[in-house]
């Protein structure tokens, strides 16, 4: 069953993103925001993922980067066209076997059979929001293989998708790694970076970052790279990761806070565990 929405743009005390994403900052949006400084006026993110930080901070401007060109077309279209948008996803949403696997497999064929980027987009949300816990995952070959989620009831994100669009008139969207998005920094701005988390044992030696490796290599590149930045430019600059010896070790120097958050391991609710985090800070906050 599909939960439609009145239209409203009322404001919240919270923004949720309108995509569903693993390892998403939406609960730790205000511990965030109290490490970030007072007199910057652009966010960098390298790995905007479904942007919750973006949506629940108040910078002049933003420039908002991931790798995964899925991800990217998406905002895209949704900054510049929202309502047509919608209503272009409303046939497939509200589909009378769109929470049935046969469809959702069909679809996600469909997916990785096309080339048309406003296609892709309008398939990209339902595979999101019908598909395993938020998962968004490809394969050596490129395609999304994320399983049939299998939930009792969906959510078609209408507000949320109009919201993001109206946030996004201030943003940049950008598909490139984060060497490259780290080059756009200037002395006004400040970087946050929401990696694929480091494994919390490191006998496990990589995460999924768009279907490519990122593995401690990665890690180590983007902490170096931080204190790099950090030192050259005097900006401010964020990492999120797990609370671990490794990450401790590679965000030497940095202060660290420690924040502890609730993650769904499964479909059920009560499978739910909470995680030591930290946010490393490299450089003062002014």
């Amino acid at each position: 069953m599909l939960r439609p929405k009145k239209q409203s743009l009322k404001p919240k005390l919270k923004h949720r993103p309108f995509l569903k994403w693993a390892g998403g900052k939406f609960r730790l949006t205000d511990d965030i925001n109290k490490a970030f400084p007072n007199k910057k006026n652009c966010l960098i993110e390298p790995f905007v993922g479904a942007g919750a930080v973006f949506l629940n901070s108040n910078f002049e401007r933003y420039i908002l980067a991931d790798i995964n060109p899925d991800l990217i077309n998406l905002f895209n279209i949704v900054k510049e066209n929202v309502e047509g948008y919608i209503e272009a996803c409303k046939p497939i949403f509200f589909a009378d076997n769109a929470n049935i696997p046969d469809y959702y497999y069909a679809k996600r064929r469909q997916f990785n059979a096309s080339t048309d980027p406003f296609e892709r987009s309008i398939i990209f949300l339902y595979l999101n929001r019908f598909g395993f816990n938020g998962l968004c995952r490809y394969n050596s070959k490129n395609e999304f293989n994320v399983p049939f989620g299998a939930y009792k009831t969906h959510y078609f994100p209408e507000d949320e998708l109009r919201y993001f669009a109206h946030k996004a008139q201030s943003a940049v969207f950008l598909c490139c790694d984060f060497q490259k998005t780290f080059e756009f920094a200037d002395k006004d701005s400040v970087i946050y970076c929401d990696p694929p988390y480091a494994p919390l044992q490191q006998d496990t030696n990589f995460t999924g970052y768009a279907g490519n490796e990122f593995g401690l290599a990665q890690q180590r590149a983007l902490a170096d790279l931080a204190k790099s930045i950090q030192k050259e430019k005097q900006i401010p600059i964020l990492i999120s990761n797990h609370d671990t010896k490794f990450t401790r070790e590679i965000y030497n120097g940095a202060k660290f806070k420690r924040v502890k958050v609730q993650r769904s391991i499964s479909q059920n609710s009560e499978k739910r565990v909470k995680v030591k985090e930290l946010i490393a800070i490299f450089g003062a906050r002014k």
